[in-house]
């Protein structure tokens, strides 16, 4: 029996477009140039603080004051939390391979960047019926990944060790964080960032479909 850690944007749900478009608004209501949504993929990840600096044309965060910087990531936040289920869905085939790893006897778990309400919406609304046991965002005074806090302290909830635990993402910043925590990393090629990144971040494991979740939990 093993503990499975999943990031949740570009690894269990395709939320690019929505996350996109909702920041795409917020640019242009402010007179700023706005991106096409593909470019987002290498916007997240980091947190909402992140995303919204990244968007914004080179240099201009900085010449905001705070105030003005926390009020356009607020909007940001707003918009996307009243939108981020218009074209936002599983991956095909991810529903499957979590009913799977629990049937096994998997412990499954959620940490993602994004704020903690939007997460444990996003997968209350996906994700109903999958047992996880913790469902974890974004939360203040908890280090955003890579930094490793919050994957220990979940697993410190759930009673695994690091080394008998996955951690599952799309982006250098989960093989990282998996690093990090002393966790197995597992890379998914099918989300934002691609096959490329994960094997330059020193994945563990990159796989293509999420059928090979169940593999991999078999022959662990």
């Amino acid at each position: 029996m093993r503990a499975f850690i999943f990031d949740l944007d570009g690894t269990l749900v395709d939320s690019l477009e929505d996350i996109g478009q909702a920041c795409n608004d917020v640019l242009a209501s402010h007179g700023y140039p706005v991106h096409p949504l593909p470019a987002y993929r290498f916007y997240v990840g980091r947190g909402f603080h992140k995303l919204v600096n990244d968007a914004l044309p080179e240099g201009e965060a900085a010449k905001l004051s705070s105030d003005q910087l926390t009020a356009l990531i607020a909007e940001a936040r707003t918009r996307y939390g009243e939108n981020m289920c218009v074209r936002t869905k599983p991956y095909a085939g991810i529903t499957e391979a979590l009913h799977q790893l629990a049937a096994d006897g998997h412990a499954l778990a959620v940490l993602s960047n994004k704020p903690d309400d939007l997460t444990v919406e996003l997968v209350r609304r996906y994700f109903p019926d999958v047992p996880f046991t913790l469902v974890r965002g974004g939360r203040d005074g908890v280090p955003l990944k890579p930094e490793p806090d919050a994957p220990l302290d979940m697993l410190r909830h759930m009673d695994f060790l690091p080394e008998r635990s996955f951690y599952v993402g799309d982006s250098n910043v989960d093989i990282f964080t998996a690093r990090n925590a002393g966790m197995i990393s597992i890379g998914v090629a099918w989300g934002f960032r691609g096959a490329d990144e994960l094997r330059a971040a020193q994945a563990d494991h990159v796989i293509d479909t999420p059928v090979a979740l169940t593999r991999l939990a078999k022959e662990a």
